[in-house]
């Protein structure tokens, strides 16, 4: 007896370069043609890009961002901080105070290019919905 597998799947010819279109989202531009926007407003995502067209209402970006966010900026505080309290001499407040506020600076300017980067890697490994356009 034989038994007749289906036939693989093949993924369509027109592949989508993850690290393009993270470089695109970082940069805060259309994940597919690198020139519109992801974003209407601060970290509101528009629902479809203002040059191509391409939908990015589909995007599931969710807590991925956040959590990135902080595992970056905890690494780099956390390491710099140490680098100061052993090679200075200032004292704790001074360094408690300004690593807070080193940490507030980071997190809020890496938030955007974050969220652009996992909405652009959506779009490239056709997640949410994101796999009917083609380039």
């Amino acid at each position: 007896m034989t038994v007749d597998f289906p036939a693989p799947h093949h993924p369509s010819p027109a592949e989508r370069n993850l690290w393009q279109a993270m470089g695109r989202g970082l940069a805060g531009k259309c994940p597919r043609c690198g020139v519109g926007g992801v974003f209407a407003r601060l970290l509101a995502v528009a629902p479809h890009c203002p040059q191509c067209g391409e939908a990015l209402h589909h995007h599931r970006a969710d807590d991925l961002p956040p959590y990135l966010n902080v595992f970056i900026v905890g690494h780099v505080v956390v390491g710099v901080l140490a680098f100061i309290m052993v090679h200075t001499e200032l004292d704790t407040w001074t360094i408690t105070f300004g690593g807070a506020g080193f940490a507030v600076i980071m997190a809020v300017l890496l938030m955007r290019p974050i969220k652009g980067a996992v909405i652009a890697a959506q779009w490239a490994l056709r997640m949410h919905g994101f796999g009917g356009h083609d380039e």
